[in-house]
Protein backbone atom coordinates (compact mmCIF):
# COMPACT_ATOMS: atom_id res chain seq x y z
CA UNK A 1 0.00 0.00 0.00
CA UNK A 2 1.43 3.38 -0.99
CA UNK A 3 0.95 6.48 1.16
CA UNK A 4 1.72 10.07 0.23
CA UNK A 5 2.67 11.87 3.45
CA UNK A 6 2.85 15.68 3.40
CA UNK A 7 3.65 18.46 5.87
CA UNK A 8 4.90 21.99 6.48
CA UNK A 9 5.68 23.33 3.01
CA UNK A 10 3.80 23.46 -0.28
CA UNK A 11 5.46 21.59 -3.16
CA UNK A 12 4.87 22.74 -6.72
CA UNK A 13 4.39 19.31 -8.26
CA UNK A 14 1.69 18.53 -5.69
CA UNK A 15 -0.22 21.72 -6.51
CA UNK A 16 -0.31 21.23 -10.26
CA UNK A 17 -2.03 18.95 -12.79
CA UNK A 18 1.16 16.86 -12.82
CA UNK A 19 0.16 15.33 -9.50
CA UNK A 20 -2.29 12.91 -11.11
CA UNK A 21 0.46 11.25 -13.18
CA UNK A 22 3.41 11.70 -10.81
CA UNK A 23 1.59 10.13 -7.86
CA UNK A 24 -0.60 7.66 -9.67
CA UNK A 25 -1.11 4.56 -7.56
CA UNK A 26 -1.20 6.32 -4.18
CA UNK A 27 -3.77 4.65 -1.92
CA UNK A 28 -4.07 7.28 0.81
CA UNK A 29 -2.80 10.72 1.77
CA UNK A 30 -1.59 11.61 5.27
CA UNK A 31 -1.04 15.21 6.33
CA UNK A 32 1.18 15.84 9.34
CA UNK A 33 0.13 19.47 9.59
CA UNK A 34 0.99 23.10 8.82
CA UNK A 35 -0.44 23.08 5.32
CA UNK A 36 -3.29 25.29 4.05
CA UNK A 37 -6.66 23.68 3.57
CA UNK A 38 -6.92 24.67 -0.10
CA UNK A 39 -3.65 22.82 -0.78
CA UNK A 40 -4.83 19.66 0.96
CA UNK A 41 -8.19 19.83 -0.81
CA UNK A 42 -6.44 20.10 -4.18
CA UNK A 43 -4.35 17.00 -3.45
CA UNK A 44 -7.43 15.14 -2.25
CA UNK A 45 -9.46 16.12 -5.32
CA UNK A 46 -6.75 15.27 -7.84
CA UNK A 47 -5.79 11.90 -6.34
CA UNK A 48 -9.32 10.96 -5.25
CA UNK A 49 -8.16 8.86 -2.30
CA UNK A 50 -8.84 9.09 1.47
CA UNK A 51 -6.95 11.71 3.48
CA UNK A 52 -6.15 11.56 7.19
CA UNK A 53 -4.68 14.58 8.91
CA UNK A 54 -3.67 16.33 12.13
CA UNK A 55 -3.25 20.06 12.68
CA UNK A 56 0.18 21.63 13.05
CA UNK A 57 0.99 24.52 15.35
CA UNK A 58 0.83 27.05 12.49
CA UNK A 59 -2.65 25.98 11.40
CA UNK A 60 -5.34 28.64 11.63
CA UNK A 61 -8.43 27.87 13.65
CA UNK A 62 -10.34 29.24 10.66
CA UNK A 63 -9.05 29.68 7.10
CA UNK A 64 -10.63 32.49 5.09
CA UNK A 65 -10.88 32.62 1.32
CA UNK A 66 -12.97 34.17 -1.46
CA UNK A 67 -15.38 31.24 -1.27
CA UNK A 68 -15.91 31.44 2.48
CA UNK A 69 -14.41 30.32 5.76
CA UNK A 70 -13.60 26.81 6.90
CA UNK A 71 -12.11 25.13 9.94
CA UNK A 72 -10.79 22.01 8.21
CA UNK A 73 -9.99 20.68 4.72
CA UNK A 74 -13.16 19.36 3.15
CA UNK A 75 -13.13 15.63 2.51
CA UNK A 76 -10.30 14.83 4.92
CA UNK A 77 -10.63 13.04 8.25
CA UNK A 78 -9.13 14.61 11.35
CA UNK A 79 -7.47 11.77 13.24
CA UNK A 80 -6.42 13.78 16.30
CA UNK A 81 -6.87 11.66 19.46
CA UNK A 82 -8.56 8.91 17.48
CA UNK A 83 -7.73 5.27 16.82
CA UNK A 84 -9.33 4.02 13.61
CA UNK A 85 -9.03 1.18 11.14
CA UNK A 86 -9.06 1.86 7.40
CA UNK A 87 -8.69 -0.85 4.80
CA UNK A 88 -7.01 -3.14 7.32
CA UNK A 89 -4.58 -0.48 8.57
CA UNK A 90 -4.79 0.85 12.14
CA UNK A 91 -4.09 4.57 12.44
CA UNK A 92 -3.92 7.00 15.36
CA UNK A 93 -2.92 10.65 15.59
CA UNK A 94 -2.05 13.59 17.83
CA UNK A 95 -2.01 17.22 16.67
CA UNK A 96 0.24 20.14 17.57
CA UNK A 97 3.62 20.63 19.18
CA UNK A 98 5.24 21.58 22.48
CA UNK A 99 3.93 24.83 23.96
CA UNK A 100 6.30 27.75 23.42
CA UNK A 101 4.22 30.93 22.94
CA UNK A 102 0.64 29.95 23.83
CA UNK A 103 -0.44 29.83 20.19
CA UNK A 104 -3.01 27.40 18.78
CA UNK A 105 -2.36 23.67 18.83
CA UNK A 106 0.44 23.93 21.38
CA UNK A 107 0.54 21.74 24.49
CA UNK A 108 2.72 21.07 27.50
CA UNK A 109 4.49 17.73 27.89
CA UNK A 110 1.88 16.81 30.54
CA UNK A 111 -1.01 17.65 28.21
CA UNK A 112 0.57 15.48 25.52
CA UNK A 113 0.85 12.63 28.04
CA UNK A 114 -2.89 12.93 28.69
CA UNK A 115 -3.64 12.80 24.96
CA UNK A 116 -1.40 9.79 24.37
CA UNK A 117 -2.66 7.83 27.38
CA UNK A 118 -6.22 8.37 26.16
CA UNK A 119 -5.30 6.31 23.07
CA UNK A 120 -4.16 3.30 25.10
CA UNK A 121 -7.54 1.57 25.61
CA UNK A 122 -8.12 1.60 21.85
CA UNK A 123 -4.65 0.23 21.19
CA UNK A 124 -5.16 -2.61 23.64
CA UNK A 125 -8.51 -3.41 22.05
CA UNK A 126 -6.79 -3.56 18.66
CA UNK A 127 -4.24 -6.03 20.02
CA UNK A 128 -7.01 -8.30 21.27
CA UNK A 129 -8.98 -7.99 18.06
CA UNK A 130 -6.26 -8.03 15.38
CA UNK A 131 -3.02 -9.04 17.11
CA UNK A 132 -1.54 -5.54 16.48
CA UNK A 133 -1.70 -2.41 18.61
CA UNK A 134 -1.12 0.17 15.89
CA UNK A 135 0.24 0.40 12.36
CA UNK A 136 0.67 4.13 11.68
CA UNK A 137 1.12 6.84 14.32
CA UNK A 138 0.49 10.29 12.79
CA UNK A 139 1.69 13.44 14.56
CA UNK A 140 2.84 16.94 13.77
CA UNK A 141 5.64 17.13 16.34
CA UNK A 142 8.48 14.61 16.48
CA UNK A 143 9.11 12.28 19.38
CA UNK A 144 11.57 13.24 22.10
CA UNK A 145 15.12 12.44 20.98
CA UNK A 146 14.11 11.38 17.46
CA UNK A 147 14.52 13.99 14.71
CA UNK A 148 13.82 16.81 17.20
CA UNK A 149 15.86 19.95 17.91
CA UNK A 150 17.16 21.51 21.15
CA UNK A 151 15.21 24.79 20.89
CA UNK A 152 11.91 24.68 22.75
CA UNK A 153 9.57 25.10 19.74
CA UNK A 154 11.12 22.05 18.09
CA UNK A 155 11.73 19.79 21.07
CA UNK A 156 10.10 16.39 20.76
CA UNK A 157 7.27 14.95 22.78
CA UNK A 158 8.23 12.51 25.53
CA UNK A 159 4.90 10.69 25.43
CA UNK A 160 5.39 9.96 21.71
CA UNK A 161 8.70 8.23 22.42
CA UNK A 162 7.01 6.15 25.12
CA UNK A 163 4.20 5.15 22.76
CA UNK A 164 6.63 4.14 20.01
CA UNK A 165 8.78 2.04 22.32
CA UNK A 166 5.81 0.48 24.15
CA UNK A 167 3.43 -0.30 21.27
CA UNK A 168 5.90 -0.47 18.34
CA UNK A 169 3.73 0.78 15.49
CA UNK A 170 5.10 -0.07 12.06
CA UNK A 171 5.43 3.63 11.24
CA UNK A 172 5.54 6.99 12.97
CA UNK A 173 5.15 9.86 10.50
CA UNK A 174 5.60 13.45 11.67
CA UNK A 175 6.33 16.96 10.40
CA UNK A 176 7.36 20.19 12.19
CA UNK A 177 11.11 19.77 11.69
CA UNK A 178 12.12 21.65 8.54
CA UNK A 179 14.83 20.09 6.42
CA UNK A 180 17.22 22.41 4.57
CA UNK A 181 20.25 20.14 4.06
CA UNK A 182 20.69 16.77 2.42
CA UNK A 183 22.59 15.38 5.40
CA UNK A 184 19.64 15.75 7.80
CA UNK A 185 18.31 12.34 8.79
CA UNK A 186 14.62 11.93 7.92
CA UNK A 187 14.13 8.17 8.35
CA UNK A 188 15.13 6.38 11.54
CA UNK A 189 14.48 2.95 13.00
CA UNK A 190 13.39 2.83 16.64
CA UNK A 191 13.00 -0.83 17.49
CA UNK A 192 10.47 -2.13 14.98
CA UNK A 193 9.15 1.35 14.15
CA UNK A 194 10.24 3.30 11.10
CA UNK A 195 10.09 7.01 12.03
CA UNK A 196 9.76 9.34 9.01
CA UNK A 197 9.97 13.14 8.91
CA UNK A 198 7.55 14.03 6.12
CA UNK A 199 8.70 17.64 5.57
CA UNK A 200 7.51 18.56 2.07
CA UNK A 201 6.40 15.08 1.13
CA UNK A 202 7.40 11.45 1.36
CA UNK A 203 6.09 8.45 -0.54
CA UNK A 204 6.04 5.34 1.62
CA UNK A 205 5.20 1.85 0.46
CA UNK A 206 3.71 0.57 3.70
CA UNK A 207 3.66 -3.00 4.90
CA UNK A 208 2.00 -2.89 8.33
CA UNK A 209 2.93 -5.75 10.60
CA UNK A 210 6.14 -6.42 8.69
CA UNK A 211 9.43 -7.15 10.41
CA UNK A 212 12.29 -4.68 10.56
CA UNK A 213 14.24 -6.80 8.09
CA UNK A 214 11.63 -6.06 5.43
CA UNK A 215 12.65 -3.17 3.19
CA UNK A 216 10.42 -0.10 3.18
CA UNK A 217 10.44 2.27 0.23
CA UNK A 218 10.65 5.88 1.38
CA UNK A 219 11.10 8.52 -1.33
Amino acid sequence: MKALVVSDVEIGVLYSPQIADRFKGVDLVISCGDLPYYYLEYILTMLNVPMFYVHGNHANRTEHSLIGSKKAPEGGQNINQKVIEWNGIILAGIEGCLQYNYGPYQYTQMEMWVKVLALVPGLILNKIRTGRYLDVFITHAPAWGIHDQPDRPHQGIKAFTWLIKTFQPSYHVHGHIHVYRNDIETSTWVGKTLVVNSYGYKEIVMSPGRSRSTSDMVQ
